[in-house]
This record gives C-alpha cells, structure tokens and sequence, in this order.
C-alpha cells in the first residue's frame, strides 16, 4: 500500500549474531545462549561490546563507534545485497518457516505443502521450460490494435503484472471508511526514472545491463531480432521515465490525490483505451478512482498512442516473461538474477532454492503460513511485552506533544486526541484469511502463483463498497519490519522484529528502549512527520494544523533536510535530504520520544553502571547497534537514488541532534558530528 509508513525496505540487515542450531542466538565472541536463557542473548546486557571499534571517536562517528569492528569482520554472504541485523532475523524466520512448509509438504493435499513442493520440484519445472506461459504469450503476440492492447494489459493487471499504470485498492485518503481503487505510474523494469534518463557511467552501464538482459529473455522465448526489439522496448520505456513523477514528488500526499471520474480519463489521458482495459481488469464498474500522477497518466497515454504496435506487443511479452522468470527453468532464473541481483544490486550468488521457496509461499499463502508460525514462535508473553512498550512509548509522546512550545494550543489538543484515538497492532491479526479458494497442485508451479495471485486480485477488489476491514495487516507475523498507515491511524509490529537485537526481555532496558523502543516511537511520530501530519485522528485527509503551526514546522524539519544533504555515503551521490524527510523526522523522533520513556521508566532513579557504560550510554548503543549494515556498492547506490531511508551510518548520526547523547558522550567542538546547540535540529 503506498500510504504505508516503512521502517526499513527489504533486505536490510546484521551479522554479529547468527541463528543457532540450538534455537539460541551466535553472539559475536562465538558463544551460544538458548533463547530461553534468563539472560541476554547479546552480551552481558543486550549490546554486542566487541563489535565496536573505541579507537573512533564517538563525535567523530558515531555509528563506527557502537560497530566499528563488526563492520571490519563481517563479510556480506554471497547471496546478499547488504548484510546487517535485519537479515539475521529474516534468516531466522525463514528457517522456521521452511520447517513448517517441509513439514506440509510430507502430506500431499495441504496447500502450503503442495505450494511449496511446486517449487522445489526442479526436474517438474526444467521439463516444462516456458511452456506455462505459452498461452499468454499467443494472446500477446496475436494483439493487433490499441484497444486489443489495453484489454490485454487489464488480464496481465489481474495477473500481478504491471504495465504502465499500477493500482491497488485502498481507503480514500479524504473518506478512509470507504475503500478505492488507487492507480499509480509504473512500467518500468530498471529500479527508477534516474536509471534511463541520467548519463552518469554507473547507470549507463546498468541501462546496457538492462538490454542485454531482455535479448536473453527474447532469445531465450525462441524469439528473432532479439537485440534490436530489446532497445525498441528499452526506448519506450524511457518515454514512460521522462513523464514520471519524481520519488520526492511522489511523497506530497496532496498532490498525489486526484479523484477522477471514468469520463475523466478519455478526457485527461487520451490516447489509451481506458474502457477495454478498465473492462478486462474488473473495475468498470467504479464511478472514480484516485490517481497519484495526473501528468504521468497523460504522458505515458499519449505515448502509447503514439508507439508502434509491435513495441507495444513486445513490451507486455518482456513483462510477462520478466514477472515469470525466477519461476521457470534454470536459464530463466539466472537470467533474471545476473540482471536484477548482480548488475543491479551487486550480489554474486542466488539464493538457496529453499530460501526462494519460503519467501514465495509466504507471499502466495501468507495467513495458512503465519498461523502456524505465530503458534510456535511468539508466546503470549512476548506479545504482551511488547504491548507495554508501546503504551510506555505512547504516553511519552504525549507529554512531548503537551509540552510543545512552537505548536498552538488548538492544534496540540488535536494531536493528543489524534494519538489517543491509536491502534497499535502487536505480533499478529486477530483473524487469519481463508484461502480455500485458491487452486493448488503439487507439479504446476506457474500456475499456482497465477491462481494466488488471481485470488488475491479478487479478495481486493470485493472490498469494495463494503465496510473498511481495519483489522487487515499489510506484512506477515514473519516480516522484519514495522509501519505506520496514517488512514487508518494505527501503527504495527510483526511478531518477528520483537527479538533481539530489537528487544530481549533479559536485556537491559536502556538497549531495549534504545531498539524496540525507539522503533516503536518511530514508527508513533510518523503520524506526526511532514506527510503523516496532513492526516486528522479519524484518518483524514485534512488540513488540522494552524498556517502558522506549518510554518513553523516546515522551518524546522528544512534543517533536517539541509543537514542529511551534506552526507555522501557514495562519492558523486549524497543523501537526498527531501526524499529521505520522512524518515529523518521519525528517527529524530523516535529516538527522543524513547529516550523519555527510559528515563520514566526509571521512576527518578539512576540505572547502575554495566561495564563501563552508563544507562545514557547503553540506550544510544542500543540504537546505534540496530543498524548495523554492510552494503555492496550497487546496492547502496540503488537506495541512494530511490529509497526514502537514510544508509545506516547516516540513520545512527541523528543522535547529534540530541542533548542527552552530548552528555553522555561528550563529544568536541571540532568532531565531526558535534552540533552546537543552537544548530540541533528539535522538533519534538
């Protein structure tokens, strides 16, 4: 959903730890606690002490402080992108995922099983090559007009696969109870719009990349003239770049609503047959619909209407076969990954046939899946821990709002009751779905996934004009992740981040706080960072806030902006300040809000001294610990360039802005980081 509030993207990461046989966790020193032991998995208290590196200043750097010598000793696996703390959990929750699916799959008729076993089934899926896709691509090939195209496309929509418009079905913005289809702009197979249209080396050599790849794929079809109908296709698909919406553009959650009439399309992007294609993919009967970029619909249609019909055709095949590939037989797979795995994101090696296996299974089945792990993975203690935090979390939030000097009083009454009216969704939903309907056979794996993906097109679309079901969750209990959905006014956290590092109940509070805590309060104030604030405490899309309030707001998190363009992780490529807004505020916040909590969870005591390190101390490793996270170059150029989420390193220095970690630190006028006062960033 694009209105969710991410706290990281896929495939982030740690490596100090690592799952062990036991079930216990491989501290960096090589010692092996069970995780029901009645102390730290981590460490004596929670924080991995040799993996720093004391010979950095903390002022100087503060995120190779806290990880330093991790981040000397640890190499990325050869099937990873990036490596860090996330992908330790991710490791761990497929590991006990593929032992629920092999489990399954021992009994022929369970869903999850036969699901799984299609996958693994390598001889079943070498013997039938391309074939599956075989009737899709006859339908393509035998397309011979714009309207036959549209129509096509809305079958390939239903399907999973995208063409130049996306969408979802989602509540509107302005009405959160009603529920909408959302169309947005996509259609590109290069990661973004900076890909095609900037002449750097690095991306050159990714658009070259890119070509050669979609030849194979066309060679590999059985298809002729493979090079040149490849660049015919790469061509158009800079024509849809050169009218999309920029990643910042996209973030303005106002501009991005446009509701339109059906007549409003023929009548705002012509060129395109909107009626075929509404028809084929089961919306025409929606009196409107939202659209998230206006000029990119009227470009891209145009642009159809001009492009010859044999690109066209050619473009839905590529999509098609590209969408299939990791599915196919063996050439396909390595195909697909030499592009999208090494040329794009710089990792040598694909990952292990299970590992792919449990991802696709849990996205297909996700609930049959979930159910199973949720009953052996996360005990009712751990769920009502974690329910605490979020109440201590929340309650400090409010006394940071009750408090805040540069907002009037009118608006700050409005964000308390805003935060009061909070849903927080803990571990798992409270209703599993039920996907009897889904079609599944133990020797046809393309064809399960289009029957999943088919089921699920359909689940969506029944949504609407019901009643909005706000008990949905948009990840799985297995997901390392948290995020906020501002329209629904909630904020979530899958049973699978409540772990350490992030949270051990045997830890101590100051790292727990440092981690589960400030994810938690990060997470809170996305309701309250530059978009997340737009919406009022029923979901709405609507200004609340005083022009005065806003001002003053926007004057503060400019700074932020300012302050994260100055970073440049890569040489040539800085932080981009404005995409990366949302992000800052909310661990800017986060971390403050959590930090009060701490200090009230403390009662007007003072912690006790653990190895050194005072409480203020232990809290600000704990943050700075959870991002520890070692990137391949492609990689981090790729989030550089399009992921609204600052690198680590950048993501650990927010504690700059901070009085307490001046104090507990010290750091030197004259250190890298250090701030004078007045130039800390307070929003909160």
């Amino acid at each position: 959903m694009r209105k969710l509030l991410i706290l990281l993207t896929a495939s982030t990461a740690f490596t100090a730890f690592a799952a062990a046989p036991s079930g216990g966790v491989q501290t960096a020193a090589g010692t092996v606690a069970p995780a029901d032991a009645a102390r730290p998995q981590i460490g004596t208290f929670g924080f991995d002490v040799p993996g720093m590196d004391r010979s950095v200043g903390p002022g100087d750097n503060f995120y190779r402080f806290a990880n330093g010598t991790w981040e000397e000793r640890t190499e990325i696996p050869a099937d990873r992108s990036n490596y860090g703390m996330f992908t330790l959990l991710d490791d761990l929750s497929r590991t006990r995922t593929r032992a629920i699916l092999e489990e399954a799959a021992l009994a022929p008729g369970s869903r999850i099983g036969d699901f799984y076993t299609s996958f693994m089934d390598e001889a079943a899926i070498e013997s039938a090559g391309i074939t599956p896709l075989r009737p899709m691509m006859a339908k393509i090939e035998a397309v011979g007009d714009r309207g036959a195209w549209a129509a096509q496309l809305g079958e390939l929509f239903r399907r999973g696969v995208t063409g130049p418009f996306a969408g979802y079905v989602s509540s509107d913005d302005r009405i959160p109870t009603e529920m909408i289809v959302r169309l947005t702009q996509s259609g590109l197979g290069l990661p973004d719009r900076d890909y095609y249209l900037r002449d750097e080396a690095a991306l050159t050599e990714k658009r070259t990349a890119y070509q050669t790849y979609l030849a194979r794929l066309l060679t590999l079809a059985g298809e002729e003239n493979a090079e040149a109908r490849a660049a015919a296709v790469l061509a158009f698909e800079r024509g849809i770049a050169e009218v999309h919406w920029t990643r910042v553009e996209n973030r303005d959650d106002e501009r991005t609503y446009n509701k339109w009439a059906r007549a409003d399309f023929d009548r705002q992007a012509p060129g395109f047959a909107w009626t075929r294609f509404f028809e084929s993919a089961g919306i025409a009967d929606q009196p409107n619909l939202l659209v998230s970029q206006p000029s990119a619909f009227a470009g891209s249609a145009k642009l159809i209407g001009e492009t010859p019909q044999a690109v066209l055709n050619d473009y839905l095949l590529l999509r098609l076969i590209d969408d299939a590939a990791p599915y196919l037989s063996r050439d396909y797979v390595d195909a697909h990954f030499a592009f999208h795995g090494t040329a794009l994101n710089g990792t040598p090696q694909n990952e292990e046939r299970w590992k792919r296996g449990v991802t696709l299974v849990t996205e297909m089945i996700p609930d049959e899946v979930s159910r199973i792990y949720v009953e052996r993975h996360f005990p009712p203690e751990a769920k009502a821990a974690a329910d605490e935090l979020v109440r201590n979390i929340i309650a400090a939030m409010d006394r940071r709002l009750d408090g805040l000097a540069w907002m009037a009083p009118e608006t700050r009454a409005r964000a308390r009751a805003k935060l009061a009216a909070f849903t927080p969704k803990i571990g798992y939903p409270d209703r599993w779905r039920d996907y009897s309907g889904v079609a599944v056979t133990r020797d046809k794996l393309v064809q399960n996934i289009f029957n999943a993906t088919e089921f699920e097109y359909r689940r969506n679309l029944a949504k609407l004009g019901r009643p909005v079901d706000r008990g949905e969750w948009f990840m799985t209990p297995m997901t390392v992740n948290a995020y906020a959905n501002p329209t629904w006014n909630e904020i979530v956290f899958p049973a699978a981040i409540l772990q350490p590092p992030f949270f051990d109940p045997n830890a101590d509070p100051a790292v727990n706080y440092g981690g589960i805590g400030a994810v938690i309060g990060h997470e809170i104030s996305h309701h309250f960072d530059d978009q997340g604030s737009r919406y009022d405490q029923t979901g709405a899309l609507r200004e609340w806030w005083t022009p005065q309030d806003r001002q003053r707001f926007e004057a503060l998190t400019g700074q932020l902006v300012a302050q994260y363009d100055q970073y440049e992780p890569l040489p040539g490529h800085r932080v981009q300040g404005r995409l990366t807004l949302g992000e800052n505020i909310a661990d800017l916040a986060g971390l403050t809000v959590a930090y009060d909590a701490y200090r009230l969870s403390l009662g007007g005591g003072e912690a006790p001294v653990l190895e050194g390190f005072t409480a203020d101390q232990r809290f600000y490793l704990g943050w700075a610990q959870i991002w520890r996270r070692k990137y391949r170059e492609e990689n981090l150029l790729q989030r550089l360039l399009t992921d609204p989420h600052s690198p680590s390193e950048q993501r650990a220095a927010v504690v700059r802005n901070l009085d307490p970690w001046y104090a507990a630190f010290q750091p030197e006028a004259g250190d890298a980081l250090y701030l004078s006062p007045e130039q800390r960033v307070r929003i909160w």
